[in-house]
């Protein structure tokens, strides 16, 4: 039997891929462009700003005014889970209440993951502060998980803390530490916390212990396949949520078997006819032609892959 999402998220969530231009820069109208197809495509709602986005590499200012571009072209803000992750805390409450003022739904936070094995109170005090700065009381906080990368993660007495200080505030979780034990962990502890696994590929099983939905790179490109893994679970299609799942695992794996960010621009550079699609931000180097032709070929042939670009947006 499904369940209900606590927060104000739920489904397949996109961390929207970030286009820049001859001069390095985001390119806003192709950036909205894509956010209106992702919705059309499948996607729930969007997640910018997260590692898939380079949101690490963009600046303050233009995420912020990457964001009121969204907004001003018709992006709901019910739909919109900018990551607002900081390591000072002054600027993390700037994207917060940013996000905030433009009714956006939530906000997704790294935690501050320059300083390495801070204590779980030192952690909650920086969260605390956020949050009693910039949420207000319609703003949803996510924490993102991805240890391997920020090299600072959330323990279950950590997200225990800021859901019992914060119960109203603090509403799941995105986990992309790849570790099924973890995301597991946290479901048997916080049933009321919602759990985004940060890869399709432990959607339905996710889904089937208490999980919202999925946080994933590939909802670039294959939301339309998630959203048939989703659907059937929603509507107890058992075989149907099964068989669409295991073409969804083979798919990403195909997919994940290069530098991600990389085989996802390139792809979608492929399908929309655009190579400046494909150049991802210093330092990530843009995946080389032959390999981009290869995983097209493979995703062509063993799963009739396109993108649908001619949707009206």
């Amino acid at each position: 039997m499904a369940s209900e999402a606590s927060g104000p998220f739920a489904g397949v969530i996109a961390p929207v891929a970030t286009p820049f231009d001859e001069n390095g820069e985001p390119d806003l109208e192709k950036f909205v462009e894509h956010a209106k197809w992702l919705l059309e495509d499948g996607c729930h709602a969007l997640a910018p700003f997260g590692t898939t986005s380079e949101g690490n590499s963009i600046g303050i200012d233009e995420r912020m005014e990457m964001l009121e571009e969204l907004v001003s072209n018709g992006i709901a803000g019910e739909k919109l889970m900018p990551g607002t992750g900081m390591c000072a805390i002054s600027d993390a409450v700037m994207l917060t209440q940013h996000a905030a003022d433009l009714g956006c739904a939530g906000v997704l936070m790294l935690p501050p993951f320059y300083y390495k094995n801070p204590s779980d109170d030192a952690l909650f005090r920086f969260f605390a502060n956020v949050i009693e700065e910039a949420a207000d009381g319609d703003l949803s906080v996510y924490l993102y998980h991805i240890p391997q990368m920020s090299s600072v993660g959330f323990s279950l007495d950590l997200i225990g803390k800021l859901r019992d200080e914060f119960p109203e505030t603090v509403a799941g979780l995105k986990d992309s530490s790849g570790d099924w034990s973890n995301m597991e962990a946290i479901l048997e502890a916080f049933p009321d916390f919602d759990l985004f696994p940060g890869s399709e590929g432990f959607l339905l099983k996710g889904l089937r212990q208490g999980a919202a939905g999925t946080i994933s790179a590939s909802a670039n490109i294959n939301a339309r396949a998630m959203r048939q893994v989703y659907d059937a679970f929603m509507n107890d299609d058992v075989a149907g949520a099964e068989r669409a799942q295991a073409g969804l695992s083979e798919f990403r794996a195909v997919v994940q078997s290069q530098p991600l960010i990389p085989v996802i621009k390139a792809v979608i550079a492929h399908f929309r006819d655009d190579p400046l699609w494909a150049v991802p931000l210093p330092p990530l180097d843009a995946l080389d032609r032959a390999t981009a032709e290869q995983v097209l070929t493979t995703l062509k042939r063993d799963h009739d892959f396109k993108m649908n670009i001619a949707i009206d947006v």
